[in-house]
């Protein structure tokens, strides 16, 4: 029986390190199993900050900062490295908001994400324009993933009309 259930803290990728799997072994991995990302939801006064892809098949999709978790990594330990790698933040993940299933990827033969969401706060004046790929939003953007719409909107964090 396992007591200790506290996990090594693995070390932290430079910003713009190799990746640990490579494109193949991505694809041939996640086609049998589903992939768990955390979902980096930053909030500020001026409403949550979302990032547009610019590539893969999501490209052009605005969406909450995420990315996968990788193997033997604490969950809070990808939202940082998460934070550090897309928007250039060192952040304290904030509290567990829930978890976002995505039938869209399963259904266009993409893959199968379950994304752990935690409420993140910035101090800082992030800079958000459309130059810089990211804008912060009380109501949703469009296009936007459903699942991230309709995530966001029951936490009552964006109000949408859609």
């Amino acid at each position: 029986m396992v007591t200790d259930r506290k996990a090594v803290e693995p070390q932290l990728p430079e910003v713009g390190a190799e990746p640990p799997l490579t494109e193949q072994e991505f694809r041939e991995i996640y086609a049998k199993v589903p992939r768990l990302t955390v979902e980096v939801v930053i909030q500020s006064p001026l409403g949550i900050l979302l990032t547009k892809r610019t590539e893969g098949p999501c490209s052009g999709l605005w969406h909450i900062p995420g990315g996968t978790v990788r193997f033997g990594e604490p969950v809070v330990a990808a939202v940082e490295r998460v934070a550090l790698m897309e928007l250039g933040l060192e952040i304290e993940a904030g509290p567990l908001l829930g978890y976002i299933e995505y039938p869209s990827h399963y259904l266009n033969g993409l893959d199968s994400p379950v994304g752990i969401a935690f409420l993140c706060h910035v101090d800082v004046d992030l800079r958000a324009d459309a130059m810089s790929g990211r804008g912060w939003f009380t109501a949703p953007p469009d296009p936007m993933h459903t699942e991230q719409v309709d995530f966001l909107t029951e936490h009552g964090l964006l109000v949408a009309d859609r």
